[in-house]
């Protein structure tokens, strides 16, 4: 890693592949001999046609996603999907069924309730969102028009460690802050979106990839930005897409193909959170806060039990390089995540810094 780059735990925007951005750079002012910046070129351009087809078909290839599931490249961030999966989905009994498993999925349901019958499948406020679900425990509406789940709680650190069973009802996943971390069976969802800015690219990028037969026509009065249908007829070119993000995704997925695609990436992740929470399961300080059938491998959220000894800790690794460990706002503690383009050798350093910490802080 270079000397003067810090070891990023951001939750998001978070860090990129060294590799992207050395060739981002290079090709920065004249991609491919055009004699511009990806970023200044028309989205309607040749150039740029082989940009976006490209990144579309590496997604399709690293994802395994089937010829009858549309990708969409689109903005306003997974939040507007809270809004744009019930315009889209919810327009035959009008029922959806939520499980609220944190910040986001609380949100996704709040919004969800402005345009559809939102109903609570499962609700873990109660245990301050420490643990997922199990299928027994899930309320389901037989005749839902889909079922919404955030499969990676970025701001508590769990992830669900199964697929539910919705005997049918599409299931819609937020995979924002663990898509492209591992193999996943796309056949078995209606609906996965993600933001960009945690493991494909910058912030401004949405990635939706939705089941062909769920393009209908939308609820009446949506948008005409908000409908997947019109966006996935003009291959996310109704309006200028958010090109630059779609070039830099492009990227990253070069980089996954080259470092042996997800099985590889969920290697390398499954090896970079079990050093976390190998130390956090021994220390005497540091405790973890989540259930460990129910742990994230992309966000690891831990406490010392004192919130001096929290902030000591974060400001002392900021000092010495291990900087936004700084857990949420609504939370509090640490949170360290290690998405895709945290290296190995980052997680090693931190557990190094936090055995030392703890040694002085006994």
């Amino acid at each position: 890693m270079s000397s003067k780059r810090v070891y990023n735990f951001s939750a998001g925007p978070s860090m990129l592949p060294e590799e992207v951005l050395t060739k981002a750079a290079s090709e920065l002012l004249n991609y491919e001999n055009s004699g511009m910046s990806v970023m200044e070129m028309s989205h309607r351009s040749k150039v740029y046609d082989g940009i976006i087809t490209a990144a579309e078909a590496k997604l399709r290839s690293v994802m395994a996603i089937p010829e009858d599931y549309a990708v969409l490249f689109l903005q306003g961030g997974a939040t507007s999907q809270f809004t744009m999966v019930p315009m889209n989905l919810a327009t035959k009994s009008g029922v959806a069924d939520y499980t609220l498993t944190g910040v986001f999925s609380k949100k996704s349901y709040q919004e969800g309730k402005r345009f559809c019958d939102a109903r609570i499948a499962y609700d873990s406020k109660e245990e301050n969102y420490s643990r997922l679900p199990k299928q027994e425990e899930l309320v389901l509406t037989p005749h839902a028009d889909y079922f919404h789940m955030c499969e990676n709680n970025t701001i508590y650190g769990s992830k669900w460690s199964y697929l539910p069973e919705t005997n049918g009802v599409p299931i819609v996943s937020d995979m924002s802050s663990c898509i492209l971390s591992e193999p996943v069976d796309v056949a078995k969802y209606g609906v996965i979106y993600a933001g960009a800015q945690k493991n494909m690219g910058p912030a401004g990028l949405t990635v939706v990839i939705v089941r062909k037969d769920l393009l209908g026509e939308p609820q009446e009065k949506t948008p005409v930005m908000y409908g997947y249908k019109l966006m996935a007829e003009n291959n996310s070119m109704y309006n200028t897409p958010p090109t630059y993000g779609i070039y830099i995704l492009k990227l990253v997925l070069e980089w996954v193909e080259s470092l042996g695609g997800l099985t590889a990436m969920q290697k390398r992740n499954q090896e970079k959170a079990a050093l976390l929470y190998d130390f956090l399961d021994q220390s005497n300080l540091f405790q973890g806060k989540i259930q460990k059938d129910s742990r994230s491998m992309m966000n690891v959220t831990f406490v010392t039990g004192d919130a001096d000894l929290d902030a000591a800790f974060v400001a002392e690794a900021a000092a010495a390089g291990f900087v936004n460990l700084k857990g949420h706002r609504l939370v509090g503690g640490m949170r360290a995540s290690i998405y895709n383009a945290m290296p190995l050798q980052g997680v090693k350093d931190l557990v190094d810094f936090m055995a030392k910490f703890e040694a002085e802080h006994k």
